[in-house]
């Protein structure tokens, strides 16, 4: 098998190739559609605990504002590159239009390790980020959100932050805050909770009772872990594998959330938790269970261990874990893919419910969230399952033509194309 490009925005390109292709996109548009309308590149100087400057740097990609503001997340991450912050932007472009919420797609990025900084050096940091990027933020512009080693804390001092530059309060600026400072309720588990009732509805297209069904989960940080309490507690699946970036534990008879949450808790990995086996993540992806759910980072089912992928339904909580060689192959075998784009909508959603909530300074509950949740994400499962079925193409060829159709009727009323 030839070498496959791993680059995330290359495969974000290709992938829009395709739909492109099944759409007769016209040319124009299709190149238009093919770029970020926008991107900055800057450089973050932050005092150092010992004195010294240290110079980071960051990014914040607008790829597309035609439906909208545009709307993502911020990664901390010692591995970011400006290619995945293209791609992700990309994606959330997609994601919002799939999703149906009037908003663009933009993500950003610092190349740090979270972990190497203490609390001083993190705010530091975040404010740094803000002061970079808060001309050109705002809930008419770009609204951004926690991703990837960022958390509620790290939006707390971001939005302080681009409030104290324009002197007036925009909670709406960004989302995934505290509570206390607007916040939503339901905005933790939200994207995981978006994959539970994705995954309860591509079940019933299989026509599998999720009752005792087996599932692996790959990534056990906020979206593995919510996943993994709500796929045993809502849908009574059982969890027999999930690994984090240190590795994986097993056991066939089913892993007890609570109990793993305990032993993070204590060691900050799931490795050596009680009554487990360990398991590699190779091992765990390549598992026969009825759901496997990615939920770490992007290319981690690959031309080279797809054909081994054993389970029935992957729903893909992760951005970009499944390569379009993998797709292809994954398609022969007749796995039911939930993409990505679609199956972590929910992440968005509340966040744009948030969003709305800041507007009009009027609050829900939990339980009206997930209820606005819900429907939100059915619509969406079904608008990609009958176009899937009307084009004879898979579930993320589906995803694109219905997301590419929205945003570029936007652009071609806006008449920039």
């Amino acid at each position: 098998m030839k070498n496959e490009n791993l680059n995330p925005f290359a495969i974000a390109q290709a992938q829009l190739d395709e739909a492109a292709a099944v759409l007769q996109l016209d040319p124009d548009m299709h190149a238009f559609l093919r770029e970020p309308m926008r991107e900055f590149h800057f450089s973050i100087p932050v005092r150092m605990d010992d004195g010294r400057t240290q110079t980071f740097r960051g990014f914040r990609v607008q790829y597309n504002d035609a439906r909208g503001p545009a709307k993502g997340g911020i990664r901390f991450h010692p591995d970011e590159t400006i290619d995945t912050v293209r791609a992700l932007a990309a994606w959330m472009t997609w994601k919002t239009a799939v999703a149906d919420v009037p908003l663009g797609g933009g993500k950003g990025g610092v190349i740090c390790n979270p972990r190497e900084l203490s609390q001083a050096e993190l705010e530091r940091l975040s404010r740094g980020y803000m002061r970079a990027i808060a001309r050109y933020v705002g809930i008419t512009q770009d609204v951004p959100a926690p991703d990837v080693y960022t958390n509620p804390q790290i939006m707390a001092w971001m939005l302080d932050e681009y409030e104290q530059i324009t002197g007036h309060h925009e909670p709406g600026v960004i989302t995934g805050k505290p509570l206390t400072l607007g916040g939503s309720a339901g905005r933790s588990p939200a994207t995981a909770m978006g994959g539970i009732f994705t995954i309860r509805e591509a079940a019933k297209i299989r026509g599998l009772d999720l009752n005792g069904a087996t599932c692996a989960i790959q990534g056990y940080g906020n979206v593995g872990s919510y996943a993994h309490q709500l796929a045993h507690d809502i849908l009574g699946m059982r969890i027999v594998a999930v690994s984090d970036e240190f590795g994986g534990i097993y056991n066939e008879h089913g892993l007890d959330p609570e109990v793993i949450s305990e032993h993070m808790r204590r060691t900050g990995k799931v490795i050596d938790c009680p009554e487990t086996e360990p398991i590699s993540n190779k091992d765990l992806l390549e598992m026969k269970v009825d759901v496997l759910i990615p939920a770490a980072i992007e290319n981690q089912i690959t031309g080279e261990n797809a054909a081994r992928i054993q389970a029935g339904i992957i729903a893909e909580l992760a951005n970009g874990p499944t390569t379009p060689d993998a797709d292809k192959i994954l398609a022969e075998k007749g796995v039911y893919i939930i993409p990505d784009f679609l199956c972590n909508a929910g992440g968005v959603s509340v966040s744009y419910f948030e969003m709305v909530q800041n507007s009009y300074q009027y609050y829900w509950d939990e339980s009206l969230v997930h209820q606005r949740l819900d429907q939100k994400m059915t619509t969406a499962f079904y608008a990609v399952h009958e176009m899937a079925q009307a084009k004879q193409v898979d579930n993320r060829v589906a995803a694109y033509l219905v997301a590419v159709n929205r945003v570029a009727e936007a652009v071609r009323l806006r008449g920039w194309v």
